[in-house]
């Protein structure tokens, strides 16, 4: 049996976000959307006063504005401490400029103005308390008890939804008899060690789909501009249309991640993947090449996968990605010229030939059980 790092046995809780769908009334929506006007006003306004002091910590801030925004804006006593929460953790990120706030940005709710029940969610706003009804798959429904901390109040194309966090406990990962090695690519998506291809034909076609679109309402929009009116109809298109490639590959990253870990998880094995972190910065692409390889978003998919092998309890290796499309997996002869095309492998030492991805992903594979017989080894030492 391949050992595994001392990290993946260490018991751990996963973070996961639950989505929900809130279906108010039109009152109720009235009242949600006045609730983040304020709300956010308010923010800009602690934000001014934080600037003008230079006091941006959350006690200091407290003192120095709670009151006067309680008296301004009409909010309960909690909502303005959540604001103010929300403009510290602004200025956490730098203190160069003023943290300004969208007319409706997302706020926070805590146990003291918010509160579940089976199919609905009681919650405080503007124009009173609410209780709104919610929906949710099953899936999510089923993680809800696990609900810890704040829970996100967010208006987006018209539609309210709650952002809600939940812990889950991390099953214990068991040493895997076997690796299956992962290898991220453009053309194809995934390619691992046994020969299984996820093809990237359908998400390029999307790509170009959208692509095309967006180029053809931004001339409308020029040409509007340039006969004097105002493109709002382009805009509104514009803003109907957007996110609908970026759901299409969330859609995909998570089909694919759900097979690989079902995958390693039926068979007992571990996965390996490439560390890719920077890979944009350290590799030049051809301009043909760049539109297609700055969409390529393989951040998420090793996001989606890890989370998900933690959740399955299957260990999850790391190998360096250099030189795997250029080595041999039958002679580990490396050079430039094995790799004829994006395709075709062919070592110029012995011949041996198969596909470029598919040899890659058995590279990656005999790292990744390398490493482990290291990290063994150096235990038995110790």
């Amino acid at each position: 049996m391949f050992p595994y790092s001392r990290a993946y046995a260490i018991l751990l809780r996963v973070k996961l976000i639950v989505n929900l769908k809130l279906q108010p009334t039109k009152e109720q929506a009235f009242a949600l959307r006045s609730t983040l006007i304020v709300a956010n006003q308010a923010c800009n306004w602690i934000s001014q006063r934080a600037w003008e002091t230079q006091s941006f910590r959350q006690y200091h801030l407290h003192k120095l504005s709670y009151r006067m925004a309680r008296a301004t804006f009409d909010l309960s006593a909690q909502m303005v401490v959540r604001c103010i929460a929300k403009v510290t953790d602004a200025y956490k990120l730098d203190k160069k400029r003023a943290r300004t706030f969208r007319k409706y940005g997302a706020i926070s709710y805590d146990e003291r103005i918010i509160s579940f029940k089976a199919d609905s969610v009681s919650l405080w706003t503007a124009g009173g308390r609410c209780a709104i009804p919610f929906v949710c798959g099953e899936y999510q429904r089923k993680l809800l008890p696990n609900r810890r901390g704040e829970v996100d109040l967010i208006y987006r194309k018209g539609e309210f939804y709650l952002n809600a966090v939940c812990e889950l406990d991390e099953p214990e990962v068991h040493p895997a008899p076997d690796i299956l090695g992962v290898d991220f690519g453009v053309i194809n998506i995934v390619t691992d060690s046994d020969g299984q291809t996820f093809s990237g034909a359908e998400l390029e076609r999307t790509r170009q789909k959208y692509s095309v679109r967006r180029q053809t309402l931004q001339r409308k929009a020029s040409a509007q501009r340039r006969g004097g009116k105002r493109p709002r109809s382009v805009r509104r298109l514009c803003k109907r249309l957007s996110g609908r490639e970026a759901n299409f590959k969330r859609h995909e990253n998570h089909c694919i991640s759900k097979q690989l870990v079902g995958k390693a998880q039926d068979s007992t094995r571990g996965l390996a993947i490439e560390d890719l972190t920077h890979i944009r910065k350290r590799t030049r692409f051809r301009r043909p090449q760049r539109s297609r390889m700055s969409s390529w978003s393989f951040a998420q998919l090793r996001q989606f996968l890890t989370y998900k092998a933690r959740l399955a309890g299957v260990p999850l290796t790391l190998v360096d990605p250099r030189d795997t499309s250029r080595t041999c997996s039958a002679c580990g002869h490396c050079a430039k010229e094995n790799r004829k095309s994006q395709s075709e492998f062919v070592c110029v030492s012995c011949g041996h030939s198969l596909n470029a991805d598919f040899n890659a992903a058995i590279n990656i594979r005999g790292r990744a059980v390398v490493n482990l017989l290291q990290v063994s080894e150096q235990r038995q030492a110790a």
